[in-house]
């Protein structure tokens, strides 16, 4: 990857709804080389793919936290049946494992406390292997949706 390319992933995060023809103009590449290369960064993974940021306010999800999962024990079995319940929760917008304790972090999404609640007891204490949870509420985004440095 060389500094054309990192040009062409950073106007793309800035805006990924931009025409190769524009990008190829912010980029001061003409349209074949710039599509050749915007084609290979898709094509190595890169470049993952391209989605709208939508406001969870605006669907009605107005409650967010962060939920720390310690589970009783780290075996396969336990690991992959964790996290194939995590993936099923709709509600867990992002989830991390992490190296020491706890061992996820969860980033949950829900219309309100209560909502969240339900989740908390109903869902994510159920799954596989789950010893403790510990949660935090998200008070303010200060860094959000940030593209990645050059």
């Amino acid at each position: 990857m060389d500094d054309l390319d990192r040009k062409i992933l950073t106007e793309l995060q800035q805006d990924g709804r931009l025409t190769v023809t524009e990008l190829a103009a912010r980029v001061k590449l003409s349209v074949s080389p710039c599509h050749r290369r915007l084609r290979d960064l898709e094509r190595t993974g890169a470049i993952r793919g391209y989605r709208a940021v939508v406001d969870p306010s605006s669907v009605g999800l107005n409650f967010e936290a962060l939920v720390f999962v310690t589970l009783r024990w780290e075996d396969r079995d336990t690991v992959a049946a964790f996290e194939q319940g995590v993936a099923a929760v709709p509600h867990v917008i992002q989830a991390q494992r992490l190296f020491g304790d706890p061992d996820y972090l969860l980033r949950v999404a829900t219309a309100d406390l209560a909502a969240f609640q339900q989740l908390y007891d109903e869902r994510l204490a159920t799954l596989a292997g789950v010893q403790r949870l510990t949660s935090t509420l998200v008070m303010k985004h200060v860094v959000d949706d940030r593209p990645l440095p050059q």
